[in-house]
């Protein structure tokens, strides 16, 4: 009963910050289509880049134009959703414990990471992301005449939900690192440098990237796993998707904690 009660406040704090997050975006509007176009342009080169590779060539390592293009529009549900609601925490890693800034988040009645997060969701960059990944997919789903059934449909939204949570908690445990040495940033950089590997076939890798991307930062699991099961239908890889995900939230937790409970403020 106190976990639901813990649930339901943190999840009406959500929704009233959420609130106040669209009332900042309608105020500040040049900044939401700064944010979301940037992203939009960076799409279009990359799907334009994927286009002229397969003007040369029908397939690449079993994979057709479209499915490629599926599988990007896909890798942008989990990071648009995750970017609208973590990414306060590249703050965290750069600068909240090297300026000793971080203190303020252990006074508020609330978790300290939930506190950190609030302070601005739906980033607008987000948005971008999860809405040109929507349309993306759905116009390579069209063009491959994909036909889901009931049961991959009411699967689809867990396994973007998973993919969020293995992209959160990998951002949540590499900003963690700043408590030990006090600006994290360098790492959470390199470590989400590597997830854009994600949006492409891990078939077109070295094994040991492959390696790499799927069970060291498992990147595979919040889109080409995903996307091979709606695709072609492989379940091989599929319920090592919740596994991972439940064991990379209660590392990234388990870290998190770690680190706030050895914090000190330091000198700025």
């Amino acid at each position: 009963m106190r976990a639901l009660t813990v649930v339901t406040r943190y999840a009406r704090l959500t929704w009233h910050l959420s609130a106040v997050s669209v009332h900042r975006l309608t105020e500040y509007r040049m900044d939401f289509l700064l944010g979301a176009g940037g992203l939009l342009l960076r799409v279009v080169c990359q799907v334009a880049v994927i286009g002229m590779v397969f003007r040369q060539v029908p397939e690449i390592a079993g994979w057709r134009y479209h499915e490629v293009l599926f599988l990007l529009g896909f890798s942008l549900l989990p990071r648009g959703l995750d970017r609208m609601f973590t990414d306060q925490l590249w703050i965290m890693a750069r600068k909240l414990v090297q300026n000793g800034e971080f203190f303020r988040y252990l006074i508020r009645p609330v978790h300290p990471l939930f506190s950190l997060l609030s302070e601005r969701f739906l980033y607008p960059d987000g948005f971008g992301e999860l809405l040109t990944g929507a349309a993306l997919t759905w116009y390579a789903a069209a063009h491959l005449e994909l036909d889901l059934g009931t049961g991959e449909l009411l699967l689809a939204p867990l396994l973007v939900l998973c993919g969020t949570l293995i992209l959160a908690s990998i951002k949540t445990l590499f900003a963690s690192l700043a408590f030990w040495t006090t600006n994290s940033f360098p790492a959470l950089y390199a470590a989400n440098q590597l997830g854009d590997f994600s949006g492409y076939p891990l078939d077109l890798y070295h094994p040991s990237l492959r390696w790499l991307l799927t069970w060291l930062l498992p990147y595979a699991f919040t889109a080409y796993v995903p996307a091979t099961y709606l695709l072609f239908g492989r379940t091989a890889m599929l319920p090592w998707l919740f596994v991972v995900t439940a064991g990379l939230v209660t590392l990234a937790l388990a870290v998190w904690h770690r680190g706030v409970d050895r914090y000190e403020m330091t000198g700025s």
